[in-house]
């Protein structure tokens, strides 16, 4: 639970302290300091927000110095914060006023460092546009375009043409979730067009993903026509690039996604997906006829995906520049490192030649809400260490999961929590060399469980 301490209680402690050279002197002002206390006790977040609110304080108690006349600029000086941080004897502190500054020497200044390319990536990635404007025959305020890297993710070789995007997963009907996603959709898990909207507008998804699992003959086997106007709602409520899933299901999917496709003529929507283990003829086809782009699913086999996009191409008609891949997401600690080197060696490939796969890549990062690890509230075994707060281990859990998989080339991540959405798209456009526009404010996305 929280507790506040507000400056009132900051002079008590102080007189308590019996700080002689506060005798008399009274703080005032507004400032409250608010703590959060997780499962555990005070965790990272809290001491990182105490020190920021210490840090106000400071700031105050400064500025009323300055107004007593004390020189104060003689303490903000890099020797004086030192020892004011951990106190030196006379002597000492006497000694390290006299060392002069560091200078790098003129030999390493003048140094020059350069960083080898790798000769063998000749082949630049495909790169795909999703969505459509009004002017190209869609109805998207905005297009988003993916791939057309030239060297692996973050290398120095070649700069990243297009950044990873990440599209947050909406459902047709309120389904099971950890309690550390549900408590950020509650108040839209029955309206899909609300939960696309909140997952654009206060969440700042670049993408939504409209999930038609209602259409499962084993859930409520809704009909195909009547689960695409979720589409339809989804396509009016925000005006960003959508991903459109069925259920699953490999019979009642190839129905569900063609008249999805229908609904969605000219959007460039993702269609999720096409798979060897359904009728992904028909799946690439529809997706031919109404210009959207088709996701190729393969499970973990890098050889299953060559053969898949060979047959959309081939077969199907499915242009270049509408195939996307996703080799299959396997969550941190089961089978990431299978599911890392997948996709690494199908982008590998892709750069040195082989155009069976040099497609931008699709990650189901939300599979890191699977494992038990993410949304337990502790661990099984008695014996076992404490797990930490599951508030803030299943969003890490989501982060790692997506951010391991974006140095293996991973162009659009599908993701839950809007936490880890925040991080992940900060560290990746960092890394970019990007200034993230809208960050959206996490503090209040955070609820740590006691």
């Amino acid at each position: 639970m929280g507790e506040k301490i507000n400056i009132s209680d900051l002079n008590k402690q102080l007189a308590e302290m019996d700080v002689k050279s506060l005798e008399g002197v009274t703080i005032e002002g507004d400032i409250e300091l608010e703590i959060e206390t997780g499962a555990g006790g005070a965790g990272p977040l809290f001491a990182y927000y105490f020190g920021e609110e210490v840090a106000k304080v400071a700031v105050q108690l400064v500025n009323m110095a300055k107004a007593f006349g004390y020189p104060v600029e003689s303490l903000l000086q890099p020797v004086a914060v030192a020892q004011a941080i951990s106190p030196a004897p006379p002597e000492l502190a006497a000694a390290a006023a006299a060392v002069p500054a560091f200078k790098i020497p003129d030999t390493l200044a003048s140094t020059k460092f350069s960083v080898g390319t790798d000769k063998t990536w000749k082949t630049q990635i495909q790169e795909v546009q999703l969505g459509a404007t009004k002017a190209e025959g869609g109805s998207r305020g905005k297009v988003i375009k993916i791939g057309g890297e030239k060297a692996m993710p973050f290398f120095f070789d070649a700069a990243m043409p297009n950044r990873p995007v990440v599209t947050i997963d909406v459902f047709d009907m309120p389904i099971g979730m950890a309690k550390a996603v549900k408590m950020h959709y509650e108040d839209v898990m029955n309206d899909p067009a609300d939960w696309a909207k909140k997952a654009v507008k206060e969440f700042k998804a670049d993408m939504v993903t409209a999930h038609l699992i209602s259409t499962d003959p084993l859930i409520k086997d809704t009909s195909a026509k009547e689960a695409v106007k979720v589409v339809e709602d989804v396509l009016q409520a925000v005006d960003v690039p959508i991903v459109i899933g069925g259920s699953g299901n490999p019979e009642k999917d190839v129905e569900v996604l063609s008249k999805a496709c229908e609904v969605a003529q000219g959007e460039r929507a993702l269609i999720a997906s096409a798979s060897l283990n359904l009728d992904w003829e028909a799946i690439g086809k529809a997706c031919v006829a109404t210009d959207n782009v088709c996701l190729a699913w393969t499970q973990l086999e890098i050889n299953s995906q060559k053969e898949l996009n060979r047959k959309l191409i081939k077969v199907a008609g499915v242009p270049r520049e509408s195939i996307v891949m996703d080799p299959t997401t396997a969550a941190l600690a089961y089978g990431m490192d299978f599911a890392y080197t997948n996709m690494e060696r199908i982008r590998l490939a892709g750069l040195k030649g082989d155009e069976e796969l040099n497609f931008p890549m699709s990650s189901g990062t939300t599979n890191a809400w699977g494992v038990r690890e993410a949304w337990m509230i502790n661990s099984p075994n008695k014996n076992d260490s404490p797990w930490g707060d599951r508030m803030l281990r299943g969003p890490i859990w989501e982060i790692l999961t997506g951010f391991s998989l974006a140095m293996a080339g991973v162009d659009i991540f599908m993701m839950m929590n809007p936490i880890s959405v925040a991080y992940l798209q900060e560290i990746t456009q960092s890394l970019m060399g990007l200034v993230k526009a809208e960050t959206p404010d996490t503090t209040n996305w955070i609820s740590m469980e006691v």
